[in-house]
């Protein structure tokens, strides 16, 4: 497959790495002339020094028979910026974004990006998943869609153990899909009662993510 790569920091410099290792064919486009030439330096001649965010470029590094594009500059807006050229002028199947913000993922997805990585978001979830209040992990966006999948542990004293699916006040638009007691999946009906120790999976409105929080842990 072939891959174009905005933004030729650690993320974009390790992961064209990891692709040209895996068999891939990578271009990767950096606007810092000193880090472009590190770069040349450790992987080769796949390095186009100039703006991601600028179509010419982007042309020039054969987005236009890109499998993929992923935008991977430590700033938001150009991300977006990037994605929306490769998709819309170079017509790049798969635009994928690091975003830095998780608040600004909904607005990436109500414009069409396909998919969005938030390393903070990931980081916070893991983070929360070891606090003894119990694991809150947004696991992924459902692609297509302004929808994530969430997994949640249901903690001792907190608003959702004992309490009816029904009960829990979960904002609109979403659903508990699944949970795990004992190793076992049960289906979620709405007068199934949540134990301490229940690991639930849900689907929310990635804006509503908050309101899943509160609604489970108060």
């Amino acid at each position: 497959m072939y891959f174009v790569i905005a933004g030729g920091g650690e993320v974009g410099f390790h992961l064209s790495k990891a692709l040209l290792e895996a068999g891939h064919e990578v271009m990767l486009i950096e606007s810092d002339r000193k880090r472009a030439q590190y770069i040349e330096e450790q992987i080769g001649s796949v390095v186009i020094n100039a703006p991601a965010d600028e179509g010419r470029y982007q042309i020039e590094a054969g987005c236009q028979r890109a499998d993929a594009l992923v935008a991977v500059t430590g700033n938001d807006a150009k991300n977006l910026v990037i994605c929306q050229l490769a998709k819309h002028h170079c017509h790049v199947p798969r635009v994928i974004a690091r975003v830095n913000d998780p608040k600004n993922e909904i607005v990436f997805k109500a414009l069409g990006i396909d998919e969005t990585i938030s390393s903070t978001r990931v980081l916070m979830g893991v983070i929360e998943q070891e606090l003894p209040t119990g694991g809150f992990l947004p696991l992924m966006p459902l692609t297509g869609s302004h929808l994530e999948l969430i997994e949640a542990e249901i903690a001792r004293n907190t608003p959702a153990a004992g309490k009816q699916v029904q009960e829990l006040g979960l904002p609109e638009g979403s659903l508990i899909g699944g949970i795990v007691r004992a190793g076992k999946i049960l289906h979620a009906h709405g007068d199934t009662r949540l134990d301490v120790g229940d690991r639930i999976i849900v689907f929310a409105p990635t804006a509503t993510e908050a309101e899943v929080r509160k609604a489970l842990f108060g």
